[in-house]
């Protein structure tokens, strides 16, 4: 499934001022790196985040959030959200910054 060109232009600016930033195809779509961990990604119409396990049952309970499941079985520690949940920026950017708060507690690759 390819993945939309607009959503990952949309990432790409609000991580441009980031350091450690890098892209790579993954999950069928487009994510991006964090010092070579993924925080955040685009496949089809559906942003992927990467939370971690300690932040996955609360980010669910968000509003346009929903496990990550391409396999048949949910990945923990990352969840889709919807594009009703990412039309503004703010919505966005808070998702990009959560994904990067988790990576931040990795080391890097």
């Amino acid at each position: 499934m390819p993945y939309n060109e607009k959503q990952a232009n949309r990432l790409r600016k609000l991580l441009a001022s980031h350091r450690g930033i890098s892209e790579k195809k993954m999950f069928g779509g487009i994510a991006f790196m964090h010092h070579g961990n993924m925080c955040a990604g685009i496949t089809g119409d559906k942003l992927v985040v990467r939370v971690g396990a300690d932040q996955y049952q609360s980010c669910l309970k968000r509003k346009h959030a929903a496990p990550m499941d391409f396999t048949g079985k949910p990945l923990t520690g990352f969840v889709y959200v919807l594009p009703e949940g990412i039309k503004r920026s703010d919505q966005l950017n808070h998702w990009l910054k959560t994904g990067l708060r988790f990576t931040k507690t990795l080391p890097k690759k």
